[in-house]
């Protein structure tokens, strides 16, 4: 558990960890994702006790461990390098952290031809770092953690080095290895789709602080702000900029080239009132839920005309780049849909699919906190 801890480097002027609260629950594969410089390395060391905590306290099983050196822990930690010893096989690398802890012999080698078969490495158990091939090499980081049975997996971005291939592969086993394992996993990552696909929940963090902790399904469908919606998701939401407008007891999104009746729903939380009011305001849509049809629909109620700048094929789906004045979209429609540059098309949006920002706060409008 982390109570209000913060990491303040010297000479810095803001924390590079701000008031990071969160319980970890056991058993759980926590994924803490966010750009580069965000602070969730650094999250992770401090709970490795590789980074002094500069404020606050952490607690590992009820345990305070604050000032507990990293051996004392019971966790291990896979880096993004790897971190082998050249001079040693395989077999040894992967026995080091028992041998140190001076675990039996008979248990060592239990332990490790275990792991091996679970990772399926046994036959490079013989071999030296330098006679494996990267997503070997990640292997064998893993399984040193694993032999050692500790309480928790800290992993530092692990993958970042493998081709997209071997990520997407190795990402797989890791989620079938901790399932059968069942021990709690906190994984660090930018890669916003190792995130979704991995963590049981995801910490989307920004400048040191928590943006929103979530299911995968959450933080897609019920971003907290406009960073986590434009962060999560690929091609990222689109944003447009409007106002709240009052009309009749409607509200509308509206701006100078669309007006948009909001739904019910998104009516009744923000509270339409008598008269014109404005609100400035970002709409937010994802590229699945722009349609899109014939240039003759523009100007009917809810549809918009734009141009075609550019379309994307990725093999069972297209995504269409438009132009509506300063505005830019992406759309996403089947691989079966044609469209051509300078093509003028109209777009809709699906309104009970769409966001809504505050412009000042960028706060969502329509979701909880987070």
């Amino acid at each position: 558990m982390f109570h209000h801890v913060y990491k303040q480097y010297k000479g810095e002027p803001r924390p590079a960890v701000d008031d990071f609260h969160l319980t970890i629950e056991e058993g759980e594969f926590l994924v803490l994702v966010g750009p580069s410089g965000c602070g969730k390395s650094t999250t992770l060391r401090m709970l490795a006790g590789l980074e002094e905590i500069s404020r606050g306290e952490l607690y590992l099983d009820g345990k305070f461990i604050n000032y507990l050196s990293p051996k004392d822990r019971d966790i291990a930690m896979v880096f993004q390098n790897y971190a082998l010893y050249p001079n040693l096989s395989v077999f040894d690398n992967i026995a080091l952290g028992l041998k140190l802890r001076k675990t039996a012999r008979h248990e060592i080698d239990l332990r490790v031809n275990r792991v091996a078969k679970i990772l399926e490495i046994s036959h490079l158990l013989e071999r030296k770092p330098s006679q494996l091939s990267g997503g070997q090499k990640q292997r064998v980081a893993l399984g040193r953690a694993i032999a050692r049975e500790p309480q928790v997996f800290l992993m530092d971005e692990p993958l970042s080095n493998l081709d997209a291939k071997l990520r997407a592969q190795t990402r797989a086993e890791l989620i079938k290895l901790q399932a059968e394992l069942k021990r709690t996993t906190v994984y660090v990552t930018h890669d916003q789709v190792e995130a979704m696909t991995m963590g049981s929940r995801i910490v989307v963090m920004k400048d040191g602080v928590i943006q929103q902790v979530a299911t995968p399904r959450r933080l897609y469908d019920e971003p907290a702000n406009r960073f986590v919606a434009g962060f999560i998701g690929s091609p990222q939401m689109n944003f447009i900029s409007g106002g709240i407008h009052s009309e009749d007891g409607r509200l509308y999104f509206a701006n100078r080239r669309m007006k948009l009746e909001l739904p019910p729903q998104a009516a009744q939380r923000l509270g339409a009132s008598s008269g014109k009011t404005l609100r400035s305001v970002t709409l937010g849509v994802r590229p699945e839920h722009v349609r899109l049809a014939s240039a003759a629909s523009a100007g009917q109620a809810g549809w918009t005309g734009a141009s075609v700048q550019m379309t994307e094929e990725t093999g069972a789906d297209s995504y269409v780049y438009l132009a509506a004045g300063e505005t830019r979209l992406i759309a996403r429609t089947d691989s079966e849909s044609a469209y051509m540059p300078e093509e003028n098309v109209a777009f809709a949006f699906q309104m009970d699919k769409t966001h809504l920002f505050d412009e000042a706060t960028e706060r969502s409008l329509l979701g909880d906190a987070p």
